[in-house]
């Protein structure tokens, strides 16, 4: 497309700015999740966390393990109770307890912009339907909150994260080089999004793979999860 001018130049928009998340849970098959609240939830995700013993999990986190309850509690304090980022905890329905930690970041609803980050998943929620599921629900509500892009940045060296993003049907964008110096050492950071075009097509193909249909009477799954 041309303007007046014969320059090229993109296609025009009917956009109207999205919605803010809104502190209302968001309720899934196998877990859910409730927007962070100290008192409720902080808790029960220490003690999910104390379960990864060798402190795997934090190696990609701009911030360590915590081996002190309270240390904890006050990070999750000045971290986890504002609106951007925006914290939500996952719950394990049996036990109600909360088992790991995801947001929404770099919120611009201007754009219709919106990151999904800072995710932390104790071994209890890791490699689970609800792990997989929570990560619908957060992609879900995005595009019902009006949003065209739905971002996910990791370290490129971290190769879990960068597997989960392209299951969980992201396109992978490049690379910023040296975009961030963290816990002494650099760090390059992997771009990846899905756009609102895209949502319906990968809605499907997570419903099909959330179905109870597709796990057998031990839990595996039967089909894996096909995004594109």
């Amino acid at each position: 497309m041309e303007n007046h001018f014969g320059q090229p130049v993109g296609n025009p928009v009917d956009y109207a700015d999205a919605k803010l998340p809104q502190r209302t849970p968001l309720h899934g098959r196998y877990c859910h999740l409730e927007p962070f609240a100290l008192d409720k939830h902080a808790d029960s995700l220490f003690d999910a966390y104390q379960t990864d013993s060798g402190g795997k999990n934090w190696t990609y986190l701009p911030y360590a393990a915590f081996d002190d309850r309270a240390k904890f509690k006050a990070w999750a304090k000045a971290t986890c109770t504002g609106t951007d980022p925006f914290f939500y905890a996952v719950i394990d329905p049996e036990s109600g307890h909360a088992i790991g930690l995801a947001s929404y970041l770099r919120i611009n609803p201007a754009a219709g912009s919106i990151e999904v980050g800072w995710i932390n998943f104790s071994p209890l929620l890791q490699g689970t339907r609800a792990s997989t599921e929570a990560m619908y629900l957060m992609m879900q509500e995005a595009f019902k909150l009006g949003y065209r892009r739905y971002e996910w940045k990791c370290d490129s060296l971290n190769a879990p994260s960068n597997r989960a993003a392209k299951r969980l049907g992201f396109t992978y964008e490049g690379t910023f080089r040296q975009a961030l110096v963290y816990k002494g050492r650099n760090r390059d950071t992997a771009w990846y999004s899905v756009l609102d075009n895209e949502w319906p097509a990968l809605q499907r193909g997570f419903e099909q793979w959330l179905s109870a249909d597709n796990f057998d009477a031990t839990g595996r799954q039967i089909n894996k999860l096909h995004m594109r």
